[in-house]
């Protein structure tokens, strides 16, 4: 008598088991949990990463657009200071950046040989603004415009393939090289 009422219990059993072994109910909801956060890590990723170039772009041709007040001698005649022309590219990229993570070095050099652009970065991560300074120079002078834009990543433990800085951040740079025109004619 005990022998059938076990085995009616094993049977029960694993008709059960089969029957969850088949049961594909819930399956989509499973497999998308399992597959979300590393989906939407990469998605958050790949637009931070268009992101970046969009503002370096951006940055780029703000720094054009302001360097050519130099090249002109229009900033040397009307007296434009370090501070003016950062407010000129702060207008330029006033859409997709903000102005308190802005730095500018204007410099002369006697040749195009002599130009430095050594990246400010240290080796700790930070920047050196030492040699930052302002000289838009004189007609037929040879000028380095340089402006850098920290950006803060927001992708977490995606900041070692992206960041050049530390806490996370992404030093943007634009440069351009000219010999300013002979505006004093």
């Amino acid at each position: 008598m005990t022998a059938a009422p076990a085995a009616k219990t094993r049977s029960r059993t694993h008709s059960r088991i089969f029957r969850f072994g088949r049961d594909r109910s819930g399956a989509t909801a499973v497999e998308f949990a399992m597959i979300a956060a590393p989906f939407f890590l990469l998605l958050f990723a790949m637009i931070e990463i268009a992101a970046v170039f969009f503002t370096g772009t951006v940055l780029e041709n703000a720094v054009l657009e302001a360097a050519r007040k130099i090249r002109t001698g229009e900033a040397q005649a009307g007296g434009m200071t370090q501070a003016g022309f950062r407010q000129e590219v702060c207008d330029l990229i006033a859409a997709v950046a903000d102005c308190d993570n802005l730095e500018i070095d204007v410099q002369v050099f006697e040749d195009f040989d002599t130009v430095d652009q050594t990246s400010p970065i240290q080796g700790d991560g930070s920047v050196n603004t030492d040699g930052f300074g302002w000289a838009p120079g004189d007609a037929g002078d040879i000028v380095l415009v340089r402006v850098f834009y920290r950006w803060s990543l927001m992708t977490p433990n995606f900041g070692g393939a992206l960041s050049n800085m530390e806490n996370n951040q992404r030093l943007i740079t634009a440069a351009t090289v000219f010999r300013n025109e002979p505006f004093d004619d």
